[in-house]
């Protein structure tokens, strides 16, 4: 196994994120070995550092939106070289062979992924351990291409934030005629804002706070809602095909339903947990309304993204950061003090 890797670690729920030593193992023949250049901060990392979901195991090494060069191939690789700049995401494995990872929606693969940390790996049994660390061992087939022309730090948000909007945006099929909305303006709500523009459709901001008007419309919006306001919310009712719920905390959906068109969808990608308070189930059935969940997304739909970013011109708006200012982005990431999303350079990993 390659010995003494750099990196930052959590050991406690309680405890901050501080320098780490450990082991990487050895490559497998098609596996691709990469030196990490950039790695941004999810709001995830933080919610699994902390043991938010209650599903943690430490030492934790966090870290899944991982922009990097290929160090080095296994002998049964073919799609990748060393020098290249490629990127790995929130998935490192699953089974290839279950209906979902037949269909290329590895996300839900039904015998469980392999998440780039925090999780187990399928085949030797070890802990994989995440970005916040100076390089990673991913099977080819986890491996992304990077577009030339974008700048690197704004690409690595997208192997998170940026898939799990686009999932549902292709998935509900949105396009030039679209009349799509965005709930938050976030990590998540500021690409779901650019791709959907992107894409081609009419996009409107929900928030709950005043004062973002022109950063929204920098991004893409059309119109912005205040979701506060009664008068603002009767005057969209009925008009939007989807919804892309963003907020990553208990949140009432039952003030956006009204929006939605027939057959109009509400998704959320942001909260996990109970919806409170419980829904109002007219509202559903009186249009044929839906609420619906999505999780990042597949790896070939995540190239396309990206390939589709590239043609665009699309980054994710960053701050980057040194790795030893990591707990102070954590304390940031709480108060929403960020536009929109922080990058470690891997570069100031040094003990």
């Amino acid at each position: 196994m390659a010995k003494n890797i750099l990196g930052y670690a959590t050991h406690s729920a309680t405890t901050a994120v501080v320098p780490f030593q450990f082991q990487r193992r050895d490559p497998r023949k098609n596996d691709v070995v990469i030196e990490i250049l950039y790695c941004g901060v999810c709001h995830s990392d933080l919610h699994q550092a902390r043991n938010d979901w209650g599903n943690s195991a430490y030492p934790m090494v966090p870290g899944h939106e991982i922009i990097g060069r290929v160090i080095s191939v296994g002998s049964a690789v073919t799609k990748f070289k060393a020098g290249e700049t490629v990127g790995v995401g929130c998935m490192v494995d699953s089974c290839q062979h279950c209906a979902a990872c037949e269909q290329g929606l590895e996300q839900y693969c039904e015998n469980q992924n392999t998440m780039t940390y925090n999780d187990i790996d399928r085949h030797d049994k070890l802990p994989t351990l995440g970005g916040y660390s100076e390089r990673i061992v991913v099977s080819d087939k986890f491996v992304l291409r990077i577009p030339e022309g974008l700048k690197l730090e704004g690409v690595a948000p997208l192997l998170c934030a940026g898939i799990t909007t686009w999932s549902p945006l292709r998935h509900w099929n949105v396009g030039k005629d679209s009349k799509v909305a965005v709930i938050g303006l976030g990590g998540l709500g500021h690409m779901g804002l650019k791709l959907a523009k992107a894409l081609g459709a009419h996009v409107t901001l929900f928030t709950r706070s005043i004062g973002k008007e022109d950063d929204a419309r920098r991004l893409g919006a059309n119109e912005i809602v205040l979701s506060t306001d009664e008068v603002q919310m009767a005057s969209v009712k009925g008009k939007f095909d989807l919804i892309i719920d963003t907020v990553p905390y208990m949140h009432d959906l039952n003030p956006y339903i009204p929006t939605l068109t027939l057959n109009g969808t509400l998704v959320l990608v942001g909260y996990l947990g109970a919806l409170e308070p419980a829904l109002n189930s007219v509202q559903l059935i009186s249009g044929r309304k839906a609420v619906a969940g999505s999780i990042i997304g597949g790896i070939a739909e995540t190239q396309e993204m990206l390939d589709f970013c590239g043609e665009h011109g699309i980054t994710s708006d960053v701050e980057v950061i040194k790795i030893q200012e990591i707990n102070e982005a954590y304390e940031r990431m709480l108060k929403s003090d960020v536009k929109y999303r922080f990058v470690i350079d891997m570069a100031s990993l040094k003990f």
